[in-house]
């Protein structure tokens, strides 16, 4: 891909909650955006770190003893092998940057859980 891309028209949109779509690439990394609400399930991703990026919307990130929150414009590191959950009360639109490796909810599987190749897949045009 290469251009312009503007991430928070891409993420706005968007049909699915917590699915994430890729608009770019960076090395080894995807740069992606997605539009959630609600509670991630509690994981971690052994090998990778994970950047939230909040395009819209405020987004609190928890670990187990303690949470931060993001609002529009700010951007927060998980660490690799750090156990954390996202919890967006009202809808919010984020940008991520992650390893090509990195699964969506790392060894957890829930209904949430979106594969690579889903993740491939191209957003809808306007």
């Amino acid at each position: 891909m290469n251009g312009v891309i503007n991430p928070s028209r891409l993420a706005e949109r968007l049909t699915e909650l917590w699915s994430p779509r890729v608009i770019a690439e960076l090395d080894d990394n995807f740069v992606k955006v997605a539009k959630v609400r609600g509670e991630f399930p509690w994981h971690e991703h052994e090998h990778e770190d994970e950047l939230f990026l909040v395009l819209a919307g405020r987004l609190r990130i928890e670990y187990e003893k303690s949470a931060v929150t993001l609002g529009p414009g700010e951007l927060h590191v998980v660490p690799k092998g750090t156990r954390h959950r996202t919890v967006a009360e009202e809808e919010c639109r984020i940008m991520l940057i992650e390893r090509k490796s990195t699964q969506h909810s790392g060894r957890e599987i829930s209904d949430r859980t979106r594969s690579i190749a889903d993740q491939l897949r191209p957003i809808a045009p306007p």
